[in-house]
C-alpha cells in the first residue's frame, strides 16, 4: 500500500466537488491503482427507471482519476470509452476498480471495471491518460 497514493487522493478529494456530490467514496489507494464506491441514489435513475449511462460513466471517471494521479502528477483524461453490461437499480453499491495498464512519461492506459453488491460487472471503462506537466497541487515539475 503506498502512503503517497492515500496523501495525493486525500488532496484530491478535498477539491472533488462532483465526487462528493455523487456519494463516492474512495476505499483503496496504490499506485496506479483505485477503488471507488459509490450508492444508486432515486436521483440517479434514467427513464428506464435504471441508473444512468453517465452516472456510471462518472463513477468510474473517478476511479481512474484517482488512479492515474495516484503518483502525484497530475493527469487528465486524453480519451475514455464504456462498455455497459448489465443495470445498475437504486441501492446498488456499486464499486469501480481502477488498474493502471501502463503509464510513460505522459501517457497511459487504465481499465476500470464497475461490478454490483452481487459482483456481476456493471460496466467495463476503459481511460487514456495524459500527463500535465505539473503536480496534482498545480506545482510545475
Amino acid at each position: 500500500m503506498s502512503h503517497n497514493a492515500w496523501h495525493y487522493a486525500r488532496q484530491m478529494y478535498a477539491r472533488d466537488n462532483c465526487a462528493r456530490a455523487l456519494g463516492i467514496e474512495i476505499q483503496e489507494m496504490d499506485d496506479g491503482f483505485a477503488v471507488v464506491t459509490m450508492t444508486v441514489t432515486e436521483q440517479m435513475l434514467n427513464g428506464h427507471h435504471t441508473c444512468h449511462g453517465g452516472q456510471l460513466f462518472a463513477l468510474a471517471d473517478t476511479a481512474f482519476a484517482y488512479a492515474c494521479n495516484s503518483q502525484g502528477l497530475a493527469a487528465v483524461a486524453s480519451g475514455c470509452s464504456i462498455d455497459f453490461a448489465r443495470p445498475a437499480l437504486a441501492g446498488d453499491r456499486l464499486v469501480a476498480t481502477a488498474r493502471m495498464r501502463t503509464q510513460g512519461k505522459l501517457t497511459g492506459v487504465y481499465d476500470i471495471e464497475i461490478i454490483n453488491q452481487q459482483e456481476k460487472v456493471v460496466a467495463l471503462f476503459r481511460g487514456r491518460a495524459h500527463r500535465t506537466g505539473a503536480s496534482i497541487t498545480g506545482e510545475s515539475l
